[in-house]
């Protein structure tokens, strides 16, 4: 049997917008609110298996409603930019997917959705509405479905009505659910009904007297007397309101059923829209897609004598496109991409080795030609040999990083897309999930990502370049960030040494103490349980211990940190449970989680990404080890497990305070800056200020109340966040922060200066002209704009200290390698350098480190930075 499946296009929408957070593509289009309606027409496809569906729009401008009553829907507000921007895109990408959609002046959406189920339901078909209005309720009969997506805590679930779930739900009749809007009216339409009665009562009258004139007419028979009075008074505005709230079922339609036929949605026009709206999860529905992309022709050489007259020629050029294919470090391939146009695949077979591949490479190297890659780091790796700093690279997925830090990929596709305005199938659409290996590089599809790998970043070159340059942040890819990526990549090849017994003993010291933990909350609790569930946790807490302050959510009782912080003082069972959280935490992700990246060597080789945080911060995974605890003593002891080789010993230097020092720069608040330049203890001089006492009588708990305030201001705390943190009330934390920018009265015009301009210009700058996009300024939402708003306030602080951090790292490291030592770099923390130093460089290694940190970037605050030494990370910090 035909089925029709008819969509309230604005109505889902505005659910999509809403359900989803703000998403912008690399152009700044917003996108969620698309993203999110695709979804649900995608599930709804799944489930209804619709042959014919249609998506029915309102148009701006008015409708009959609006001849009969001119306030109606007045007190509506306006749509949001960000979503008023997406219609038009929405309905290209339905026109695209051969979506047929129904508009027509003079009426609503509902009154097309409202006629076409009838026509639909006379000739046979089956019908299925989606609408997240309630008023479309009244269309449902005893084969018409109207179904309702609904916001719960686990998800968005759609609701299900037929004529007799209507009637279960809400104790009227779909008819009679007109009768009852007419009678309690409709705010947000702005449809009067009767004053006095609302949805209870007038549930009450309708399912008693079925409609409002039947109502009327036993108007003695009301219940209350006030509804019977009202009703009496306002009937003829019940009947209007009435009139208003009744669906069209007869409009002057020019489509027809046939034009809404369904054929394939993932058209050729839908893959180029889902490109450059970046909808990657939605890929997968393009199995069968001829893609539409731009033509790379290439060559494949797998013979010896053939690849040296080719790399003789390639020595000529001054610039080449290259791409290393590799398998776990065994290399397969080579691509090469020539500015003529010209592309190459070398891949080994015979003479043709691995070895010869990669020597190819490096006579390349050292023949001055400069490589564009997609990504440096992983080529050095895949060179599987150090290179100098001088080498001659460009990395394409650094400088579009540079260009639009928000994004979560960088791969040759997107840099096609957005800089060559050209199409290419990414490697995920090529490759699947198979891996390189001698056998599939015969597979065209491997081919092409291998050459496109090379293509993209040549050609994309002097675009990104030039669009460096037009935001100030070339000298910055140049001196910095580029450099960088040798920094990283030599601390990736020197690893960090871990002491095997020592994590184990740390292990079984936890899990002893997690048994000692487990066996007193069981005691103290009466009962054993699994204290991992929240929700087991908090039945005992709160309803058979009966502590106080218990918030019950729909999925229980809320055991989260700050719930149980407020508890631990009067209850140790509370502060047991902390405790035995915290050493869980430390034994899995730890003890347990580190053991399995120690290599055979005994060193953890991580990995540390350049292009992840929108900062500009270095972030470490596999492991993660800028996130080793330092708070507690117990997490803290976890440094004693990384060691240095025998020979050598830690350096460990961090700067003192770097964001604080950062912000009395770009303030240039005289009275912070003068404390920097006496050398004071910023925390007590704070302290001093704010509780308005002599230096020297400043005490430990107003000090760190002070230095709570400091760092909070640079995120922009509120005083709800500071009373949370300090255990204070909300008009203290005030006072504090009132007092704070009275003091530091640059300070507060320089936060307030960072956010305006940062909503003029959409983005905020670090010293070095780094820039964070900050989308959510423009947000309708209120937590979104006062979210960005902070990152407007900390994002120049941050930056230029993430800045300031990787202009030390990399000088410290160049000089290392410079002058031929054997100390090496190992790990950077956020502010902190850990340098593996020979015994007997020990004290050139110290200078090196000392004098460049502090001489990293001229402030109008000296840079200080803290060093110590030892013979385990823990003794060194």
């Amino acid at each position: 049997m035909n089925k029709v499946l008819l969509i309230d296009g604005h109505s889902i929408l505005n659910r999509a917008f809403y359900g989803l957070p703000n998403l912008t593509n690399s152009k700044g289009q917003h996108t969620n609110a698309v993203l999110g309606f695709i979804n649900i027409l995608l599930k709804l496809m799944d489930e209804e298996k619709p042959t014919h569906m249609f998506v029915a729009f309102d148009v701006h401008q008015p409708t009959f409603r609006h001849e009969m009553y001119k306030e109606y829907k007045g007190t509506r507000k306006g749509m949001p930019d960000e979503l008023r921007e997406q219609v038009p895109l929405l309905k290209e990408v339905l026109k695209a997917m051969g979506v047929t959609m129904v508009e027509k002046g003079g009426y609503e959406a509902d009154d097309i959705i409202g006629t076409m189920s009838r026509i639909a339901d006379k000739e046979g078909f089956q019908v299925t509405i989606v609408s997240g209005d309630r008023d479309l309720l009244q269309l449902a009969t005893d084969r018409i479905l109207v179904r309702i997506p609904k916001t719960k805590p686990s998800g968005t679930v759609i609701e299900n009505y037929y004529a007799d779930d209507v009637k279960a739900t809400y104790q009227v009749t779909p008819t009679e659910f007109i009768d009852l809007k007419g009678l309690m009216g409709d705010a947000s339409d702005n449809i009067k009904g009767v004053p006095g009665i609302g949805e209870k009562t007038a549930t009450q009258i309708i399912t008693a007297f079925h409609s409002i004139e039947n109502a009327y007419a036993h108007i003695d028979e009301i219940k209350p007397k006030k509804a019977k009075e009202n009703l009496e008074t306002y009937y003829d505005q019940a009947i209007f309101s009435k009139q208003l709230a009744t669906i069209k079922l007869d409009c002057e339609l020019e489509v027809t059923l046939e034009a809404g036929q369904l054929d394939n949605l993932f058209t050729d026009e839908a893959y180029a829209l889902f490109k450059q709206l970046e909808f990657k999860q939605l890929m997968k529905h393009f199995q069968n897609v001829e893609v539409v992309e731009e033509t790379v022709e290439y060559q494949v050489i797998s013979d010896w004598s053939e690849a040296m007259d080719k790399l003789n020629q390639f020595k000529q050029e001054q610039e080449l496109g290259l791409f290393i294919g590799a398998n776990h470090g065994d290399v397969l391939t080579v691509s090469i991409s020539l500015a003529s146009g010209k592309n190459y695949l070398f891949t080994r077979q015979g003479f043709l080795t691995s070895e010869c591949l990669l020597d190819m490479v490096k006579e390349l190297a050292k023949a001055g030609v400069t490589l564009a890659v997609m990504d440096l780091k992983s080529t050095l790796h895949r060179l599987q040999a150090d290179i100098a700093f001088t080498m001659q690279t460009f990395d394409a997925g650094v400088a579009a990083y540079l260009l639009n830090p928000l994004k979560d990929t960088y791969g040759y596709d997107d840099i096609s897309r957005d800089y060559l305005g050209k199409l290419l199938a990414s490697e995920k659409e090529l490759l699947g999930k198979q891996e390189l290996n001698d056998l599939v590089l015969q597979d065209e599809a491997v081919q092409k990502f291998l050459v496109y790998s090379a293509y993209a970043p040549l050609h994309a070159k002097e675009t990104l370049l030039s669009k460096l340059r037009e935001v100030n942040m070339e000298s910055l890819y140049v001196d910095l960030e580029l450099p960088c990526v040798f920094t990283l990549y030599h601390m990736e090849i020197a690893g960090v040494k871990v002491d095997k017994k020592a994590l184990l003993d740390y292990g079984t010291m936890l899990g002893n103490e997690i048994s000692v933990l487990e066996k007193r909350i069981y005691e103290n609790c009466g009962e054993t349980f699994n204290i991992n569930s929240p929700k087991q946790l908090g039945v005992i807490l709160f309803e058979k211990l009966g502590l106080p302050n218990g918030k019950k959510t729909k999925t229980g009782y809320s055991t989260s940190a700050d719930v149980l912080d407020k508890l631990k003082n009067d209850y140790p069972v509370v502060q047991d449970i902390l405790n035995y959280r915290t050493y869980a935490k430390l034994k899995s992700t730890y003890a347990d989680g580190l053991a399995n990246y120690i290599s055979d060597d005994g060193r953890i080789y991580g990995t540390f990404n350049q292009t992840i945080t929108a900062t500009g911060r270095i972030s470490s995974t596999e492991p993660n080890l800028q996130n080793i605890p330092m708070r507690m003593d117990i997490g803290r002891q976890i440094r004693k497990v990384f060691i240095p080789e025998n020979g050598y010993i830690y350096v460990d230097a961090d700067y003192s305070q770097i964001e604080l020092r950062v912000m009395a720069h770009l303030s240039n608040d005289p009275v912070l800056i003068d404390a920097y330049q006496k050398g004071l203890d910023i925390h007590a001089s704070t302290a001093s200020e704010v509780f308005e006492v002599p230096l020297d009588e400043v005490t430990g708990l107003q000090r760190r109340h002070a230095k709570v305030v400091n760092f909070g201001i640079i995120y922009g705390q509120s005083a709800f966040g500071l009373s949370e943190e300090l255990n204070i009330s909300r008009k203290e934390a005030s006072a504090y922060i009132e007092k704070y920018f009275e003091t530091y009265q640059f300070v507060k015009a320089f936060l307030d200066s960072s956010v305006e301009t940062a909503k003029k210009l959409g983005y905020s700058e670090t010293m070095l002209h780094r820039r964070r996009p900050i989308p959510e300024l423009t947000s309708s939402n209120f937590m979104q704009r006062s979210f960005g708003e902070r990152i407007a306030m900390n994002s120049p602080i941050q930056g230029t200290a993430a800045d300031i951090i990787k202009i030390a790292m990399v000088r410290v490291d160049k000089e290392l390698v410079q002058r031929g030592l054997k100390s090496r770099l190992v790990l950077q923390i956020h502010d902190e350098l850990l340098i593996e130093a020979a015994i007997d460089e020990l004290e050139e290694v110290k200078d090196i480190v000392k004098t460049t940190m502090e001489e990293a970037l001229m402030l109008s605050v000296p840079l200080e930075a803290d060093m110590h030494v030892g013979t385990d990370w823990f003794e060194a910090k």
